[in-house]
């Protein structure tokens, strides 16, 4: 398992940067977004505050579940600090917009910083209860990461500094490439701290606390502070279940998403104790992790490119369908007493490349069916069954035994992933006569509808 985590980490970062540096090429300097320098001074600051808080987020990824289990907690135990991190995410992703409008988007981004180092100082300690604080902790600081940050800036582009709304999807484009890069980087240096300097499981959440502070320091001296409008909770969730409820398209996006993001979040508990055991690097297996989603996100854009002209909605199924046949192949390589390490290596691999392909589809898709007014509303909604699909999945694990549970969870989330291939083939049928689910067709090709015969 060492050659092959090393081997395969090597050739799906050639894979990307074989897919990249096309994309790379000088554009003309003439773009305006190029050539405005206070755009370029702002997106500066704020890729200083935001890019350390990416790196310390995915710093603690690799060794978690190896953390708990050096303090020799049981399987069932670990499962129930996941149950809490993930119940904690749903709870605080509720009001997380509300909370972040009314403190301060500003505010929101410190709290975040200190949230976060206080959860990862909390590891240091082996008492149960307070590792589960730690875990509520972090739920509330994943919360403000994917809310404030993202706020923050689009309230400065617009209002403040008014540039071209159309540059925001430059600055996030930006920032979601130097996501993937620092999250394989993240993952061997979290193998560098732990394994060869000898540091052990907690070293990497130590390393993280001074990307937090810098995070921090850089909002509060560089920022200025921001506010959203008050929303009523209420009113908004029961706008976007009325959403939910009256449009087919919105129900069956959120079932998908429901289905295939529990799915996922189940498999970020299991892929440590399925390859532990075996000798694999943990953090060089998480930088093949990342580096197989970032080959995903280079293949939509390739997919979706004119040369192709694919449709989200079908890399979307086609992502389904990847994660239903990993968990498939799970099914059979983790069989007690004939385990495979690296046909599940292999597996966790096609997982997570259809993560590449999955996200960005289903955020294009979400934000042509779901209203603007709607979306915040609509989002709480798809996050309910997800969290709770996810919480209800570690706890069957827990109350089952070790040897077949891991195997018999793999074939319980394979049936999961059949339905959402349902709900995804009613949706790509749906989108053969909606234009709005659809990518408009490049210049001088017909749209494949308007081009279909009448039946």
């Amino acid at each position: 398992m060492f050659l092959a985590s090393y081997a395969a980490c090597a050739l799906l970062l050639a894979a990307c940067l074989a897919l990249e540096l096309p994309a790379c090429r000088p554009r003309p300097p003439a773009a305006p977004h190029h050539a405005n320098p206070a755009f370029r001074r702002f997106q500066r600051g704020y890729y200083r505050g935001y890019l350390p808080a990416l790196a310390a987020d995915w710093m603690q990824g690799p060794y978690l579940y190896k953390l708990y289990q050096h303090y020799r907690f049981l399987e069932g135990q670990i499962a129930i600090l996941y149950v809490c991190g993930f119940a904690s995410n749903v709870l605080f992703g509720l009001v997380s917009s509300s909370l972040v409008d009314r403190l301060g988007r500003k505010k929101s981004c410190i709290l975040f910083s200190l949230t976060y180092s206080i959860c990862c100082l909390v590891k240091l300690s082996r008492d149960y209860l307070v590792l589960v604080v730690g875990r509520v902790l972090g739920g509330l600081s994943t919360a403000l990461l994917f809310s404030a940050f993202e706020a923050w800036y689009v309230h400065e582009h617009v209002e403040r500094y008014d540039f071209p709304s159309e540059w925001i999807a430059v600055t996030f484009s930006r920032a979601a490439f130097w996501n993937n890069v620092i999250a394989v980087a993240a993952g061997g240096a979290a193998d560098f701290f732990t394994e060869w300097l000898g540091l052990g499981p907690v070293a990497p959440f130590m390393v993280s606390i001074p990307f937090l502070v810098l995070s921090g320091f850089f909002a509060v001296k560089n920022w200025d502070e921001n506010y959203g409008k008050k929303r009523a909770f209420s009113k908004s969730c029961s706008d976007g279940l009325k959403c939910l409820l009256s449009d087919r398209r919105v129900l069956l996006l959120g079932t998908i998403q429901a289905l295939y993001e529990s799915v996922i979040y189940i498999f970020i508990f299991l892929w440590t104790p399925v390859l532990d055991p075996h000798g694999a690097p943990l953090g060089i297996v998480f930088s093949a992790f990342m580096a197989a989603s970032a080959l995903g996100s280079s293949l939509y854009r390739l997919a979706v490119s004119r040369r192709y002209h694919l449709q989200p909605v079908h890399l979307l199924a086609l992502a389904v369908l990847l994660v239903f046949f990993s968990l498939f192949m799970l099914t059979f390589s983790t069989s007690p007493g004939q385990e495979s390490p690296t046909e599940s290596f292999l597996a966790f691999l096609l997982i997570e490349l259809s993560c590449g392909l999955y996200f960005p589809a289903m955020g294009f898709l979400r934000q042509k069916v779901v209203p603007e007014k709607d979306r915040l509303g609509v989002m709480n909604w798809f996050r309910l069954p997800l969290n709770l699909l996810a919480c209800l999945g570690l706890l069957v694990l827990h109350d089952s035994d070790r040897q077949t549970g891991t195997r018999s969870m793999f074939g319980l989330c394979a049936a999961v992933m059949l339905l959402a291939l349902v709900a995804a083939g009613r949706l790509f049928a749906l989108s053969r006569h909606d234009v709005e689910l659809r990518l408009p067709a490049p210049p001088g090709q017909p749209d494949a509808a308007d081009a279909a015969p009448e039946l």
